[in-house]
């Protein structure tokens, strides 16, 4: 698994993922920026660790589904482009091995970007001199409740995108998906939770109730069935892909 796991990381050592993956986060981060420093000008009560939070997820929802998409269609694409399945096959590593080296390796760079989310959430709030200690505890959910809609989500692209060879199709899902995490909100929850891409915005520790006049960001845990049917969404479509991809025809 070590040696599958170390081919990948050597076969994408100059495609630069991680530079595609840097640009497209600071294009969030920038967006993010500005929309939460325009907030704050508006009322100084927006300037509260929450409203950040908050703001962050819900940018999430639009750019991680494309972003998870792009990396993961970039390392199943060098299989279709190279026609390497059948030389793999040669060797003494099996089709299922390398499916759990690409996701395990698709992940790791997200989560990456996931932890440089978490970073900039500390750096502005500072920079902005946002009261109150720094919010370990929704930090750390923030990234918990990202990263398990984010397993979901590859292991839903991975299974496209080793299955039909033209990444176009891979890419569409992608941006579908952007689109139902954008306007999630607008859905009713039962029609919402069936969507993973809306989980961006369900699985943060931080909600926004709406007022009769004005609304407020409220602070709370993750909910714990969300979390499982995100977990149980993951190990389904990863199982159903690798059975699918290691029986196909190569």
């Amino acid at each position: 698994m070590m040696k599958a796991l170390a081919l990948e990381y050597f076969k994408i050592r100059r495609k630069k993922i991680w530079v595609m993956l840097t640009l497209f986060l600071a294009a969030e981060m920038i967006w993010a920026a500005m929309s939460i420093s325009i907030s704050i000008s508006r009322s100084a009560s927006n300037a509260n660790w929450e409203a950040l939070i908050f703001s962050i997820a819900s940018m999430n929802g639009l750019f991680l589904p494309i972003i998870s998409a792009i990396v993961v269609s970039r390392i199943c694409d060098m299989e279709h482009k190279g026609s390497t399945w059948k030389m793999l096959m040669t060797t003494n590593i099996g089709r299922n091995e390398v499916y759990t080296a690409k996701y395990v390796c698709s992940n790791s760079l997200i989560l990456y970007g996931i932890l440089a989310q978490a970073v900039f959430i500390v750096a502005f709030g500072l920079s902005k001199n946002i009261p109150g200690p720094l919010p370990f505890s929704l930090l750390g959910q923030f990234v918990i409740g990202t990263l398990l809609t984010t397993l979901a989500i590859t292991a839903l692209q991975q299974w496209l995108s080793l299955t039909v060879h033209n990444q176009a199709f891979a890419l569409c899902l992608g941006m579908l998906g952007g689109f139902v995490g954008t306007t999630s909100g607008l859905f009713p929850a039962g029609v919402r939770h069936l969507f993973i891409w809306s989980y961006y915005m369900d699985l943060t520790p931080v909600t926004y109730i709406y007022g009769a006049s004005s609304g407020s960001y409220v602070s709370g845990s993750l909910p714990s069935g969300l979390l499982a049917a995100a977990l149980l969404m993951a190990i389904l479509f990863y199982i159903a892909g690798n059975i699918h991809v290691s029986r196909q025809d190569v």
